[in-house]
């Protein structure tokens, strides 16, 4: 703890006056009683009766404060021995009270983000643990139920064996979903930049959720016709799983005989902006902000009956980050959504292939 104080006169100047003008007002009525009224004795007075409460009164408020003083940094220096180490003791009181009142707000900030960060950890690992253990206990139906003797009908053999392989395959690719997004994360996945043409990216994702988008009478369309490529720098494969995960989620999420729309726009400083918009069930403000996190769902029923890992738009925030990019939602409630990302656009293909790790 700093030795050096900053010291504050203020209170006893002041009060070293009051007592200054008592005192001479007192003496002067009596002097004058007496008829010796002495200006020069006065102003010496005055003086000396100034200097002497003035020092007394200082040295005895720093001792007095000096000792409660000490004893506030002590304990926040205890509790926060970084932001205090080099700060000096101050017996200015306004001072003192502004510190104090500026740590309490900084320890009352941090409980709160604390109290959030907390909340967050058990929605997450009782959603973690609700889309692990539903694979999980299916599965293992199964396999009890088989164990038991059902395994000796091979009718019955053959069919609990391939709905045990897809609660398997489910429980894979939610892991293969938290594992991506961890690397994400932690700047461990591997980006590889290539040139491509965004247009024909965006038709071979449509060509290949046509049968699913077909079966709600949903149109997967362009808002015009692009007849020329449109050269994008980025990882393709990455930028297809976007594309796929949102387009997913709009025929998911999207109403019967609805459509999911796909507009490329150019934006200033070399960049396009995708858009995909769907007129579907749209998404109520107050979900916005928390949309992008992990298992995140706004329709916690109907998203179940929906399937999925409950990671897609987690996993699209990130690689969409990861290229240094960003993404973008705007929805009306019953309405319809629009998911918009930026990306790098480039005048034709690059000669080499770059790959480059995120950061």
């Amino acid at each position: 703890m700093a030795e050096n104080f900053k010291k504050s006169y203020r209170f006893a100047y002041l009060s070293s006056l009051y007592i200054t003008i008592v005192l001479t007002l007192a003496l002067g009525v009596f002097l004058y009683t007496q008829s010796i009224l002495n200006p020069i004795f006065v102003i010496g007075f005055v003086l000396v009766c100034y200097a002497i409460c003035f020092f007394i009164i200082q040295y005895r408020v720093e001792r007095f404060i000096y000792r409660r003083v000490r004893k506030i940094y002590d304990d926040i220096e205890m509790l926060d021995v970084e932001t205090i180490e080099d700060t000096p003791v101050t017996t200015d009181m306004r001072t003192l009270i502004k510190e104090v009142e500026k740590f309490a707000q900084q320890r009352k900030t941090e409980i709160e983000t604390l109290k959030i960060r907390e909340d967050y950890r058990k929605e997450f690992m009782g959603n973690v643990s609700h889309e692990l253990k539903t694979p999980l206990f299916t599965v293992q139906g199964y396999i009890l139920t088989l164990l038991d003797g059902a395994m000796k009908d091979p009718a019955i053999l053959d069919k609990y064996l391939n709905r045990a392989n897809k609660g398997v395959e489910r429980l894979i690719y939610i892991v293969n979903d938290l594992d991506m997004i961890t690397k994400l994360e932690v700047g461990d996945l591997n980006l590889n930049y290539t040139g491509f043409d965004i247009v024909e990216l965006v038709q071979s994702v449509f060509d290949l959720f046509e049968m699913k988008a077909s079966k709600k009478n949903i149109a997967l369309t362009f808002d015009m016709n692009y007849t020329e490529p449109i050269i994008v720098h980025a990882d393709k494969e990455r930028i297809q799983q976007v594309l796929s995960n949102l387009i997913v989620n709009s025929i998911k999420y999207g109403k019967e005989d609805g459509t999911t729309e796909v507009s490329i726009e150019d934006l200033i400083r070399n960049k396009v902006i995708i858009r995909v918009t769907d007129n579907g069930e749209g998404i109520a403000q107050a979900h916005i902000p928390r949309l992008f996190e992990r298992f995140y769902r706004v329709d916690k029923s109907g998203s179940r009956k929906e399937g999925g890992s409950g990671l897609g738009l987690a996993i699209v925030k990130h690689i969409i980050e990861a290229h240094h990019e960003r993404i973008y939602v705007e929805s009306d409630y019953r309405v319809g959504s629009e998911f918009s990302f930026t990306l790098e656009k480039v005048k034709k293909f690059p000669v080499v292939d770059v790959s480059t790790k995120t950061s």
